[in-house]
């Protein structure tokens, strides 16, 4: 029997965000900033996808021009609707783009700065389906008390303000805010990474709840491997504003295929006080993404650099079944992950 092919509800192609760099009196533009730079990623319906990478390097820039919140200098968003239809973000009318809005929310990083201490927990959660007219008077505020009951808050608390609440507390009601519109699609930016690690797994077990519960898809922001292995089926790796491989999350871990990759994993803690992993220390500075090197940004780095890597920017291309790559020698490199690493140095 034929497997059934996944729905992408996500298809982002060649995405492209500059920001334009001016100088002298007339504020005239002499190069840009390339946030992000040539990215292709997909999702598919009821998964997570999970983007890391080093601060600085267009994860949150990516994450918003996806939802149009920036518009991108050019490339393709092509959003899948609940009643099927395919549609391109960045080509929708304002109005158009409105409705299509209500099925793509965002959870931000600050849940100190992200919500308005001026403004009740009512009115905080209930402002997506005011500005949408989606709801208004006594059905409004039964929407709100039965968000915060899902999202595990006293509904008793709907009219406090923010700041009695805990850091934990608040995550909650901007994620019972995101929730409001029934959305489909959530891009959680970084939305764990203020909290305690306590707290931190509380909210992540929440957020897995919810998917489950109501079919969500994810597109996780975040810097932290360990919160990634827990929460994503497939993780992207940014280097510079660019894609540099994209996998399965247990392949990945297991298996690297790029060299920035297994230095971001040689990072992550092993949880054995007896096995001391060998962590590799890139040389050199982060690319500028004003200035890119020539050919593979990560080159300069690379200590597995050949002429060719300085030369021509490496093929974004499918290496094995699931699994994608932007590098010249990734058919022929041995990489390691930290757990190998550490199970070596152990032996020794």
């Amino acid at each position: 029997m034929e497997a059934v092919k996944p729905t992408r509800i996500l298809d982002v192609r060649n995405l492209k965000k500059y920001f334009p760099i001016t100088a002298g009196f007339l504020k005239r533009t002499v190069g840009y900033v390339k946030a992000v730079d040539d990215m292709s990623l997909f999702i598919n319906t009821g998964e997570t996808v999970a983007l890391v990478g080093e601060s600085g390097c267009g994860k949150t820039t990516f994450g918003r021009s996806v939802l149009q919140a920036i518009k991108p200098t050019s490339g393709e968003t092509l959003f899948t609707q609940g009643n099927g239809e395919v549609v391109e973000l960045g080509s929708l009318p304002y109005d158009k783009l409105r409705v299509v809005r209500r099925d793509m929310q965002m959870i931000f990083q600050d849940p100190y700065s992200s919500l308005n201490p001026r403004m009740t927990v009512l009115n905080i959660i209930s402002e997506p389906l005011v500005c949408h007219k989606l709801m208004s008077g006594r059905k409004l505020r039964e929407h709100v008390m039965q968000l915060m009951d899902t999202v595990g808050l006293d509904p008793r608390h709907l009219e406090r303000y923010p700041h009695p609440f805990s850091g934990g507390q608040r995550q909650r009601i901007g994620i019972a805010r995101a929730l409001a519109t029934e959305p489909r699609f959530i891009v959680c930016d970084e939305a764990v990474s203020a909290l305690d690690v306590s707290v931190q797994a509380q909210i992540l077990n929440l957020l897995m709840e919810l998917q489950e519960k109501l079919g969500l898809s994810y597109l996780f922001i975040s810097h932290d491997l360990g919160v990634v292995s827990h929460i994503s089926d497939r993780v992207g790796v940014m280097y510079v504003g660019r894609l540099v491989e994209l996998a399965p999350t247990k392949k990945l871990f297991e298996k690297p295929l790029h060299p920035y990759t297994e230095a971001l994993l040689s990072a992550r803690p092993v949880p054995d006080p007896r096995n001391k992993c060998r962590r590799i220390m890139l040389e050199g500075d982060v690319a500028n993404p004003a200035n890119l090197p020539s050919g593979c940004p990560f080159h300069p780095r690379c200590r597995y650099a050949r002429e060719v890597c300085s030369a021509e920017v490496p093929e974004w291309r499918e290496l094995y079944p699931d699994r994608f790559v932007g590098c010249h020698r990734a058919h022929e490199l041995d990489l390691s992950s930290s757990t190998q690493r550490a199970v070596t140095t152990g032996a020794s």
